[in-house]
């Protein structure tokens, strides 16, 4: 039931016509308490769209009420239009739950820089349709209204002692880090105050989808909110919490990785010895948005040249002639040389791994890709079409 599988939620999912497909296009998670907390975190790109702006403005006080989602417009450079759209859309869901329009969320999905004023009312119907259809059990309907490009829907679920998280998730392009990756909406019984799902959401975040780099390009519409009900009456473990939460969003990334627009390989890339975990983490990335290497990875071609090309791109402490590769478990590369022949290593299975042993330290990070392929190419020249 992913948002609603924790105690205190109700969720819907509707369909207004923001899509031709005639599927869901609007989602309303609401948090019937007893506590309202919430957390929440944005996209680092400077171009934001409007419900970004709106929705970065109403976490402050750290009460989340509800989040209104639609997909099929992401109401981004749409000017003062957008976000008076914005504006009105928590105005709307507030009035019919009895509210404070800013306590209510705002997330959009869609193509940028379109709507007009058909858009603005499908969204306010789908606001309407969708509070009238809340149940506790509307989280699988909210988790298909998200969809864009999506295969298919993403939804987590983790129990604890006495408490539970779940959660939905929507992306499939535009899959690179900046706090947050695509459109989340995480909810949890557990007792916390805002602070304390704070830290939480941003820990958890961290390590899962700011590491998923499927293909360099970052969203304006990006948004990660965490929904806090209490309604298990259980204050966890702190530490218990957290690593449940990881889990959820650790799951959710390796499921947008897997649904990625195109791909036919899903590749972890494991960096090891780095002299510190930002370096872990810049040289991971580095492999992930170099072109070449993802188009190796595509033919099924195993060149560890291009590995360590792009990671002597970096500003990481290492000696490029001191590094290790292997790929699907095979050392293609010892000390920045030839090891074993490219032939004894498989690259035709979707699950595809590069290690990448730095020797210069301690710490360690994995970064989640993709390969480019045709069909990557071909869906996005004709996204707007």
């Amino acid at each position: 039931m992913s948002v609603t599988a924790p105690a205190g939620f109700e969720a819907s999912g509707v369909a207004v016509g923001l899509k031709s497909t005639g599927r869901p296009d609007v989602a309303v998670v609401v948090n019937r308490g007893p506590l309202k907390v919430g957390a929440a975190v944005f996209t680092s790109n400077r171009a934001k769209a409007n419900p970004i702006l709106w929705s970065e403005q109403a976490i402050r006080d750290g009460v989340v009420e509800a989040v209104v989602l639609n997909s099929g417009g992401a109401n981004c450079f749409t000017g003062a239009f957008g976000f008076q759209t914005t504006h009105q859309t928590a105005e709307k869901a507030a009035e019919l739950l009895g509210v404070s329009a800013g306590d209510v969320l705002v997330c959009s999905t869609g193509l940028i820089g379109t709507g007009d004023e058909v858009f603005r009312a499908k969204v306010l119907a789908g606001v309407e349709q969708g509070v009238a259809a809340l149940s506790p059990d509307g989280g699988e309907d909210a988790s298909l209204a998200i969809m864009t490009t999506d295969s298919r829907p993403k939804r987590a679920v983790r129990t604890g002692d006495g408490w539970t998280i779940g959660g939905m998730a929507k992306g499939a392009g535009m899959l690179a880090p900046g706090l947050a990756t695509m459109l989340v909406v995480l909810t949890t019984d557990a007792v916390l105050d805002a602070a304390e799902a704070d830290a939480a959401l941003r820990a958890a975040t961290r390590t899962s989808f700011d590491r998923l780099d499927s293909d360099g390009c970052m969203s304006t519409n990006d948004q990660v909110t965490l929904m806090v009900s209490g309604a298990s009456g259980v204050t966890p473990d702190p530490a218990a919490f957290r690593a449940a939460l990881a889990e959820v969003c650790q799951d959710l990334a390796e499921q947008l990785q897997g649904d990625a627009e195109g791909a036919s390989h899903d590749i972890r890339i494991e960096v090891t010895g780095a002299a510190s975990e930002d370096d872990a983490v810049e040289v991971g990335r580095s492999v992930a948005r170099n072109n070449l290497f993802k188009a190796a990875i595509f033919g099924n071609d195993p060149n560890w040249g291009r590995v360590l090309a792009a990671i002597g791109t970096t500003r990481a402490a290492f000696d490029p002639y001191a590094v290790d590769v292997w790929m699907n478990g095979v050392r293609v590369c010892a000390a920045g040389g030839p090891d074993r022949p490219r032939e004894e290593v498989d690259l035709t299975p979707r699950a595809t791994t590069v290690a990448i042993d730095l020797h210069h330290g301690d710490a360690s990070a994995t970064i989640l890709t993709n390969d480019l392929t045709h069909d990557y190419v071909h869906e996005n020249s004709a996204y707007s079409s």
